[in-house]
């Protein structure tokens, strides 16, 4: 009987022999967290995660790296392309929040980098080709295993400008995966800057038709722009990854091949949270990050004496209690009757303690200002109508 079990067993431990490995790290919207917050996060807690791997890997990212905190809006966005330089990316596509700094911000983000913008659908306006160091596609070999990943740019930048265009992205990729397909890739990945339920823009995203249409052409999907976390989510069998956002979390990709056609066979994930005490930190990267601190923003000027969330406890309400306290501070500083805010621009929450003013610029990174201005009870009926529409319109499942 133990000899009929071990035959019957030979054939499976041969299959498992047959089968190459290969390692993809993904982050998304890291928006120039470069530092723990609440002992969570950071670019040292990431570089301890990537030195403890064994194997061979890719690590990429979805975008929107360029603004969001003191040091990342400051640089322009450098400080974040320098520390992904030191981190090892090798590659990234574009974010909408890499046109914050207008046109003349972008060519210095894309030179600094040591690794290529993966975007498809990013040309020049005048001369109709990609920027500079910006690539449609890039095919990587991790251990022997023939990786393209074809990068898709967002196609709502922060500011449109008059240098750049983007096409649309289906297009694109159904241009680039022939080529790819051409060039025998084992495994085909899209990076794009834009998710697969993106009710938090409240519109329709393209992204889940990756894997209606091209199942069997496309194997994974690695997302962002909405901050939203999947996880072995899949479209006709094509795997879908996002990992949130401000480098709380990175998403470990695992592809099976066959050993002998090179074939796809598998892939899943695991989101690894970056939790400083169980993962440590890189002590030189840890160094390094703290080196290119933003002078005074850590001093202390007051207290917070509970969480003030910026999103409101009843699923169906937009307007949470930090983002109503600044529409009271705004409407007071202003001396108006009305302040309308813009909740998006709420960026995190007010943590119970010391606040400082690293804080106040994490919440409102993008230097919203204030316009005031008079206006009749007609305007202000058609803005009360058109701002109820669109949370209605959000609301609605799809």
């Amino acid at each position: 009987m133990k000899k009929f079990l071990l035959l019957l067993l030979l054939p499976f431990v041969a299959v498992g022999l047959f089968a190459k490995t290969a390692v993809l790290y993904h982050t998304s919207d890291i928006h120039g967290f470069y530092y723990p917050k609440g002992g969570q996060g950071g670019v040292a807690a990431l570089a301890e995660v990537l030195d403890e791997e064994d194997e061979d890997y890719l690590l990429l990212d979805s975008g929107d790296f360029s603004n969001g905190t003191a040091e990342a809006k400051r640089s322009k966005g450098l400080k974040s392309v320098d520390l992904m330089n030191k981190l090892g990316y090798d590659g990234a596509t574009i974010g909408n929040h890499e046109f914050d700094f207008k046109d003349p911000g972008v060519e210095p983000i894309l030179k600094k980098a040591e690794f290529p913008f993966l975007a498809a659908n990013l040309f020049e306006k005048q001369s109709g080709k990609h920027p500079v160091n910006v690539k449609p596609y890039q095919i990587y070999e991790v251990d022997d295993i023939k990786i393209a990943v074809i990068g898709i740019a967002n196609q709502h930048p922060t500011n449109k400008g008059k240098l750049y265009k983007i096409t649309k992205p289906l297009a694109a990729l159904e241009r680039n995966l022939k080529e790819v397909e051409s060039q025998k890739a084992d495994v085909v990945v899209v990076l794009v800057h834009d998710s697969l339920q993106d009710d938090k823009h409240g519109v329709m995203a393209y992204v889940g038709d990756i894997g209606r249409k091209y199942s069997g052409r496309v194997h994974i999907v690695l997302g962002g722009h909405a901050h939203k976390i999947f996880q072995n989510e899949y479209v006709n069998k094509v795997l879908f990854v996002e990992s949130g956002c401000y480098l709380k979390n990175v998403s470990k990709v695992t592809i099976e091949t066959d050993d002998k056609t090179g074939k796809f066979v598998s892939a899943k994930s695991e989101l690894i949270a970056l939790d400083v005490e169980k993962v440590g930190q890189d002590e030189e990267m840890a160094a390094y990050a703290e080196s290119i601190k933003e002078p005074g923003m850590d001093e202390v000027f007051g207290e917070a004496a509970e969480k003030i969330s910026r999103n409101s406890s009843v699923k169906e309400h937009k307007d949470g209690p930090l983002n109503n306290w600044i529409a009271d501070l705004g409407r007071a500083y202003a001396g108006t009757q009305i302040f309308v805010h813009n909740n998006g621009g709420t960026r995190v929450d007010m943590e119970q303690g010391p606040v400082t003013k690293r804080e106040t610029v994490d919440m409102h990174p993008f230097e919203n200002t204030i316009v005031k201005m008079e206006v009749d009870g007609k305007f202000l009926k058609f803005l009360v109508k058109s701002l109820f529409c669109r949370a209605v319109c959000l609301l609605i499942p799809v």
